[in-house]
């Protein structure tokens, strides 16, 4: 009587990996060669992505500081405006503080700042548009470049402008008699400081978009052009919105 051959479950599941046996093995891709395969998956933190929330990342920590900076310094805005001192004439209190009347020039100023954070806003959008970037990766031509390049030329100028209305605004508190010296006013002396600050921020601000026009035109891969508007972007945005506060104290506290 011939013998009937029972296959064992162990080579059921050998033989017929797709019903019920092993799973089959997850590869890691490759890469497509050129460069190492394997080893470009391992090293996946080393990518663009990471570069720029690395970068991001700094700036806003930086940015960070700066504002508890700003905030030690209204601190002390109004812990002086509460300052006084004692008349020896007649031994009775008199507050230090003299308000200033702040130059209308400032709010013009802070809506070229308001625009110009806008323009900066549509410049980082446009850098990091999908299309744009897809056709520059495949070297269908450079049309992140010359959508964004427009926006962040007007951020610039908008921020010389700012500067220029801001350096105006102190020559107007000056003929009013109120210049940056040793007899200056507390209210007077805090509004240079504040304002001086701030403009000091700005200027780096400038300088950093003046390096994103410049990155923009000689930076070859997109990423790296992605990175630097991000980046200018933040500390941009980060100062508008630091100077609408500033404002506010100096207008409220006075």
């Amino acid at each position: 009587m011939p013998s009937i051959f029972t296959p064992t479950p162990s080579e059921i599941e050998r033989k017929e990996p797709g019903i019920g046996g092993k799973p089959p093995v997850d590869r890691r891709p490759t890469g497509g060669g050129g460069g190492g395969g394997d080893d470009e998956w391992r090293n996946e933190r080393d990518g663009p992505r990471a570069l720029l929330h690395r970068v991001r990342f700094f700036v806003l920590s930086a940015l960070a500081a700066d504002m508890l900076f700003f905030a030690v310094l209204v601190v002390f805005f109004f812990a002086r405006q509460a300052g006084m001192h004692m008349d020896p004439r007649t031994h009775e209190f008199i507050g230090d503080w003299r308000p200033v009347l702040l130059p209308p020039i400032l709010y013009l100023n802070t809506a070229l700042l308001v625009l110009s954070s806008l323009t900066m806003e549509r410049a980082r959008r446009l850098i990091f548009h999908e299309i744009d970037v897809l056709e520059e990766w495949l070297g269908m031509g450079r049309p992140a470049l010359r959508n964004t390049l427009p926006w962040v030329g007007a951020t610039f100028l908008l921020g010389m402008l700012f500067l220029a209305g801001q350096w105006d605004a102190w020559r107007q508190l000056s003929a009013q008699g109120f210049a940056f010296d040793r007899w200056s006013t507390p209210a007077s002396y805090f509004f240079y400081v504040i304002t001086g600050l701030h403009a000091a921020h700005l200027v780096l601000g400038v300088l950093a978009l003046l390096f994103c026009l410049c990155a923009l035109g000689l930076f070859r891969r997109v990423e790296y052009r992605q990175v630097a508007v991000d980046a200018t972007a933040w500390f941009w945005h980060t100062m508008s919105l630091a100077w609408l506060v500033l404002l506010g104290v100096l207008a409220l506290g006075q």
